[in-house]
């Protein structure tokens, strides 16, 4: 089975390129361009370097639980959480925006046990791919909740 390219690589640079035009150009269409990928839902992340300090903005796919929202920390199977994972356990809460222009204030938390066994399997109906990049590594891929700050 064929790995994914390491986080370093051309590849991996380009991606984070294409991360930032999505970011302006969701920002820009309040989602109406860059608010789906593959026919699923994308929304952005906001969440601050935990050792810059600095805001960051990532866009990830995500499953509608209403109230909560679902995402999954895949980083394409690389062997290795991505940074925005690490931000966010380290935020008590933070605000996301969703196609339409909608943001809200959410709480992060890690699903785990029955929990996250039940959303994987609704993450991969909605996203297939997140099945094959569970094969590319040895780590538990995350499933994080984002609870809405009024529920």
């Amino acid at each position: 089975m064929p790995k994914p390219p390491a986080s370093t690589s051309r590849a991996w640079i380009f991606l984070r390129q294409i991360a930032h035009l999505n970011t302006a150009v969701f920002r820009a269409t309040r989602g109406k361009v860059g608010g789906k990928l593959m026919g699923a839902p994308v929304l952005l992340l906001h969440h601050v370097g935990r050792r810059s300090g600095q805001a960051r903005t990532s866009p990830l796919l995500y499953l509608d639980d209403a109230p909560r929202l679902v995402i999954v920390a895949s980083k394409g199977g690389v062997d290795d959480h991505p940074a925005w994972f690490h931000n966010l356990m380290a935020m008590v809460s933070t605000e996301v925006e969703l196609p339409g222009g909608e943001r809200r204030t959410v709480v992060p938390r890690v699903a785990e046990g029955d929990e996250r066994t039940a959303l994987w399997e609704r993450l991969v109906v909605l996203y297939p791919t997140y099945a094959t990049y569970a094969t590319f590594t040895k780590r538990l891929i995350p499933v994080v909740v984002l609870d809405p700050v009024d529920a």
